[in-house]
């Protein structure tokens, strides 16, 4: 029995170094996906009120209009689907197609939120914990000085695991809201246009 707890604990140790690293590496991306979400943020808020307020009024012969609101230098999702579905000769089957296409890219999209919300907790908690088996064997030997740096590796492992989870809830939060509004206001672009060729 012995040896097998020996096996564990060596394979359980030797995982500490390849969480840190995977930690730190998931940082950074959650630190880049702050900086990406914070100037899409900003974009949205100038530009969603004008577009808005035009697909609200929107008519058939208003789409040229519509489509010289749209920013030039924008490349977000939506506004490209959104410039591509003006530019289209009205149809509805392409319409729906673009639809498609826009959400199945608005998943990818999210895709990275969602891995950072549910990764960042797990390979905290691996942290803490592998971390924890040497900080107690440090306690139970009197070796204070052991057991205060391995107890900083715990709390650090799952600071930054909350942290990374924390940016991926909240960017993954803000996202689906945008992306069901901007799915709702292509269908409804897509069902105005198609309106003649319904009647």
């Amino acid at each position: 029995m012995s040896e097998i707890s020996k096996i564990l604990f060596l394979v359980s140790d030797s995982v500490l170094i390849p969480d840190i690293i995977v930690l730190l590496v998931l940082f950074v991306r959650a630190l880049l996906l702050v900086g990406s979400f914070y100037n899409r943020f900003i974009t949205k808020y100038k530009n969603d009120k004008q577009l808005n307020e035009a697909i609200k009024t929107l008519t058939p012969e208003s789409a040229e209009q519509l489509k010289a609101l749209l920013p030039a230098r924008d490349n977000a999702l939506y506004t490209q689907y959104l410039r591509d579905i003006l530019s289209h000769i009205p149809d509805e089957a392409y319409y729906d197609y673009m639809i498609s296409n826009f959400e199945n890219e608005g998943e990818k999209d999210i895709a990275t939120s969602k891995l950072l919300a549910k990764v960042g907790p797990v390979l905290g908690l691996i942290g803490t914990l592998i971390a924890m088996s040497p900080a107690l064997t440090g306690l139970s030997t009197g070796d204070i000085s052991k057991m205060a740096s391995n107890m900083q590796v715990v709390f650090a492992t799952t600071v930054v695991g909350l942290v990374i989870s924390l940016v991926g809830l909240v960017t993954l939060q803000f996202k689906q809201r945008w992306y069901s509004k901007e799915i709702n206001n292509l269908e409804y672009v897509s069902r105005v246009l198609t309106q003649p060729a319904r009647q």
